[in-house]
């Protein structure tokens, strides 16, 4: 049932999507559905959690490359993901969320909650190697945001994946400011000073 949620979005867009369309292409009764799922919705965002979370895992430490070229790889892994159809469930259930209220708590509260999480733990680890020292999190909460607001944009916006040099750049600018934070200070809650 899930792949053909995923099928369907792929096929004919969210809009396309339907609870009596994925019934019949999983050939089950509609009922079966509703049974464990109570919307197009609901599917898709348990495709997307079972779908994402390989291809968006940190991998620290599996080659020997640098800190710069650990998050150019990461960040080329989320862009490539948003690319393919889990990506594109993601990208569809955002732009949705942008209309329905309920879709973008779902939304939020389950999946980029807990992604964020993920990435905030797979990009703090990597800061702390850069700078030598623990980054703040919410520190690296607004460099996560600096990492992946071009992935989006290039996608949601452009409709095309970030390219290998905006990935480069991305990541160079990201470490440089945390260097740079970390040097100054500027990234401690105010309360540590």
């Amino acid at each position: 049932m899930l792949d053909a949620a995923d099928d369907l979005l792929v096929e004919r867009g969210f809009s396309g999507v339907t609870m009596e369309g994925i019934a019949a292409r999983a050939g089950v009764a509609k009922q079966t559905i509703y049974r464990w799922w109570k919307s197009k919705v609901d599917i898709l965002l348990d495709t997307l959690a079972d779908d994402a979370e390989r291809p968006l895992a940190w991998r620290p430490g599996s080659s020997p490359a640098s800190p710069e070229e650990e998050l150019t790889d990461q960040l080329g892994r989320v862009a490539a993901f948003l690319q393919e159809p889990a990506g594109r469930v993601l990208l569809a259930l955002v732009g949705h969320a942008q209309l329905d209220p309920e879709t973008a708590a779902k939304l939020r509260d389950g999946f980029l909650r807990e992604q964020r999480e993920r990435d905030l733990a797979g990009l703090g680890a990597l800061l702390a190697r850069h700078t030598g020292r623990p980054v703040d999190e919410r520190l690296t909460g607004r460099l996560l945001d600096a990492a992946l607001g071009p992935l989006f944009h290039q996608a949601l916006v452009l409709g095309r994946p970030a390219d290998p040099g905006t990935l480069a750049t991305t990541a160079r600018l990201v470490l440089d400011a945390a260097e740079r934070e970390s040097v100054t200070g500027a990234g401690r809650p105010p309360d540590a000073e």
